[in-house]
């Protein structure tokens, strides 16, 4: 060892205090102070902007205890293709050049047997330099630790590479922010809002995270992907601008985000800087692949970057080299593996300034085009899988589904360009039409409805016959799933036309089902019995067993709303033995939900559980959201019913959280009623009315929503022992309040279980007792009624006019819900009972 090197030995080493406090990545620092107790070289890597930097310097510091040689930073951000290295390090070590050696050998006398750690810093500049170097420390000096930084690894033997992640971004899905406690725990659960507010307050003093911009933030942060440096440009816009006006600007967050730190290297100081470098030292495959891959919304895999992005200067077969190469260079993450392949993805910030390069490149409407054709050629691969024959096993059909899940922001990406860009709305109906089953299934109403009906908008004579129908069948039942009956007659009504003139028995069968099912809430029997016997003889005529299983199943449902059991059993066994033949998990869950529906009616409760567990348990690897959503909530229902109110809780609370995401307002406001029974069962009588009024609000804000059988007599069981315990002012006050929530207000009440709420008093207003509400009048007829009486002998017994004795009874029927005095007299028995 030189002199000149040993006062060198005798300090704590050259790294710099941070500039301000250092935010989140608790467990990073933790892990990757373990690593560097047994690996030689760690390479952390990332994006420009990921904070490598930061984090190497932090762990430096807290493992600086362990190294009596020093913890020493080298910087290379400052380096251009050709330097040396050797000059960097050794200027940091203070180690000198001596006359007729090579620095290098100079370097590694003077590292010789001490115990230091080297941080090098922005490897990516001098990349095979910096990979060289380490190999001849590793190989000469035992004790010496080396953490470098670098876009990809330097690839020497005993490397450990370790991807820098982005900061964890807030899990909230933006219903549970209405208090302050709930903003304290979104606040201690993302890394990236932490980092927002930290460097927010730094910038204005007027600045505090709130209820009110809790929201925005959480959409800040995940548009900037949870980015250090992004996030830390967008915070200090906060002493010029407000949080919402910083998110409603984002989208051009390259001009945006551009006045950062002077202090740092040029290529730091903007979010475009940093991101243009990257590009820049990319070699020319690699800049075509990275600009191409930019189509790709939400993610891919390789097959899908070979059959789109290949062509002009790039080779199908070079595709994965090159796709490797970004990888390593941390532009394309490597994100997961889905049903058994990789899916890649770029960080938005990334893919913006990707897209910036395709448009510039003239070459976006090819391969916008290309990618297009691509969904179509995916979407019909997964059709003709689901319907060929002989059928296949599930097994095969459900990686498919699965991958289908994770691509589905490039189907809806595809439309978009088909119907704003390219004006061919016929290519974007063929994709959502052969994409049926999948929509369907799995509850992808949204934004399946906007779509269809932006499209079917068009004049008819830009869409083929063939295409228009099918395309209003799937209309029609989408507008169903959703609960809107008077928009599904309205598409399936023109599609069985169009169907039946194209010859198109497949979408035909589909839209004489749903106006069947229109018929049974209209509650017309014999047309919707007319209906389903004209569909079972359509899908016969195509040979489509699965599709015959859906109206078996429906045929089950219309017999279960006039209480015809044993026949309702029959079509859901027979629809559930074809499902196992076809080994469809998706129909069989359909009929088990039936078959569970039957057990409840029959107040066979064990049974009904044990079909609702089944059909849950082989939605477990689909996206199945209807199916999962009512096993859910019968499971919830089933629980409630025995008296196990914790249980009932958890599956009707889950049940809601799912039903949420789907955009099903009347999924919402059947589980919110649903809620409001379990808080009565806990004696908690202003929460359930308050639930009640707010159901029933949802259901008629919907406009076309035909109320169920019964809904009315379920919501007089509900309110009836809420007026005994409260008096008929308050129930008056508290359905008022819960009428005038929005359903967002609704969900999110429902949800918050254990926070008081307080009922506003309604100044100004009178508040109006629910409809649904039987008079005392009423209620005698309704007695009366439950003792087999007539209207005569009711007119006869209470001294009025049999006119007014018969308006009674088409009172209680209406209010009830009810088709039948039976119905009612029946549920009376049951009352009284109770």
């Amino acid at each position: 060892m030189t002199q000149d090197t040993a006062h060198a030995s005798l300090t704590g080493g050259n790294l710099p205090l941070e500039p301000n406090g250092f935010v989140g990545r608790e467990a990073d620092v933790e892990e990757l102070t373990d690593l560097l107790g047994v690996a030689r070289v760690v390479t952390l890597c990332g994006a420009g902007g990921i904070g490598k930097s930061r984090l190497a310097v932090r762990v430096a510091s807290q493992v600086a205890g362990e190294f009596p040689g020093g913890v020493w930073l080298v910087e290379l951000a400052d380096a251009v293709r050709g330097d040396q290295i050797e000059p960097r390090v050794a200027a940091v070590l203070g180690v000198k050049a001596e006359p007729s050696r090579a620095l290098a050998d100079t370097l590694i006398d003077a590292l010789g047997d001490r115990r230091l750690l080297l941080v090098m810093d922005n490897c990516e500049s001098l990349i095979e330099e910096s990979a060289r170097f380490c190999r001849a420390v590793l190989n000469v000096c035992p004790d010496v630790r080396v953490l470098t930084t670098s876009r990809e690894p330097l690839r020497v033997a005993g490397e450990t590479v370790w991807r820098v992640p982005p900061l964890t971004l807030p899990r909230s899905d933006g219903h549970d922010l209405g208090t302050s406690e709930a903003v304290r725990l979104f606040l201690g659960t993302s890394e990236a809002v932490r980092l927002f507010a930290d460097r927010a307050t730094a910038a204005s003093r007027a600045f505090s995270v709130t209820e009110q911009n809790a929201a925005d933030i959480a959409g800040l942060c995940e548009a900037l992907d949870g980015m250090p440096l992004a996030i830390e440009l967008a915070a200090a816009l906060c002493r010029v601008l407000t949080v919402e006006q910083i998110n409603a600007r984002i989208r051009d967050r390259f001009r945006l985000l551009s006045a950062g730190d002077r202090t740092a290297p040029a290529r730091q100081q903007t979010l475009r800087a940093t991101v243009d470098w990257s590009y820049q030292q990319l070699n020319e495959p690699e800049r075509i692949l990275l600009r191409r891959l930019a189509v790709f919304t939400g993610g891919w895999t390789l097959d899908m970057a070979e059959q789109v992005c290949a062509g002009n200067a790039l080779w199908a077969e070079d595709v994965l080299g090159v796709l490797c190469d970004l990888v390593d260079k941390s532009l394309v993450l490597a994100d997961a593996e889905v049903a058994g392949e990789t899916r890649y993805r770029m960080l938005e910030t990334i893919r913006e300034y990707a897209i910036e390069q395709l448009d510039a490149s003239g070459e976006e409407a090819e391969f916008r085009r290309l990618h297009r054709d691509h969904m179509i050629e995916v979407a019909a691969r997964i059709h003709q899988t689901i319907v060929r024959c002989p059928r296949p096993a599930w097994s095969e059909i459900c990686p498919m589904l699965v991958m289908l899940d994770e691509l589905q922001a490039n189907v809806w990406a595809a439309v978009r360009w088909s119907v704003e860009s390219a004006g061919d709305p016929e290519s974007a109906l063929r994709l959502l039409v052969l994409l049926r089953w999948p929509i369907i299934a799995g509850g992808r109403f949204t934004p399946a409805d906007k779509w269809l009906d932006r499209l079917l908008d068009a004049a008819p004579e830009e869409l083929t016959p063939c295409v228009r129908g099918d395309a209003l069948a799937l209309r029609g039942q989408v507008a169903f799933g959703q609960g809107d009956p008077d928009t599904a007659q309205i598409a399936c009504a023109a599609a069985v036309d169009l169907c039946r003139e194209a010859g198109l028995y497949g979408p035909l069968s589909g839209a004489l089902a749903i106006l069947a099912w229109v018929a049974i809430y209209q509650r017309r029997p014999e047309r919707a019995r007319s209906l389903l016997d004209e569909a079972l003889e359509a899908v016969r005529m195509v040979d489509d067993p699965w599709h015959e299983t859906v109206i078996r199943s429906m045929e089950g449902t219309f017999a279960l709303s006039e209480g015809r059991a044993k026949e309702s059993q029959r079509s859901f066994e027979a629809a559930l033995a074809i499902a196992h033949d076809l080994d469809n998990h998706w129909a069989a869950p359909v009929a088990l939900i039936g078959l569970a529906q039957v057990a409840w009616l029959r107040g066979d409760l064990a049974e009904a559980r044990a079909h609702y567990e089944r059909a849950l348990d082989m939605l477990q690897d689909i996206t199945a959201h209807w199916q999962a959503i009512t096993c859910l909530s019968g499971l919830g229902r089933i629980a409630l019913a025995q008296g196990d109110l914790p249980t009932a809780r958890g599956r009707l609370i889950e049940s809601l959280r799912l039903c949420i995401g789907t955009g099903q307002r009347l999924g919402v406001a059947r589980r919110i009623e649903t809620l409001a029974q379990l808080a009565l069962a806990e004696e908690d009588d202003r929460r359930a009315v308050r639930l009640a009024g707010a159901s029933a609000a949802i259901r008629s804000a919907m406009g076309g929503a035909v109320l169920p059988p019964g809904f009315g007599a379920r919501m007089e069981e509900l309110l009836q022992p809420a007026r005994v315990r409260l008096g008929d002012a308050l129930v008056a006050q508290l359905w008022a309040h819960g009428q005038e929530m929005s359903q967002e207000q609704a969900v999110r009440y429902a949800l918050q279980f254990d926070e008081p709420y307080e009922t506003p008093l309604l100044l100004g207003k009178q508040a109006v007792a629910p409809m649904t509400t039987l008079t005392c009048r009423e209620w005698e007829i309704a007695e009366l009624i439950a003792r087999g009486m007539s209207n005569k002998a009711i007119a006869d017994e209470l001294v009025i006019s049999p006119a007014t004795a018969a308006r009674h009874v088409a009172n209680i029927l209406a209010k009830l819900g009810f088709s039948s005095r039976t119905q009612v007299a029946t549920w009376v028995i049951e009352q009284n009972r109770s």
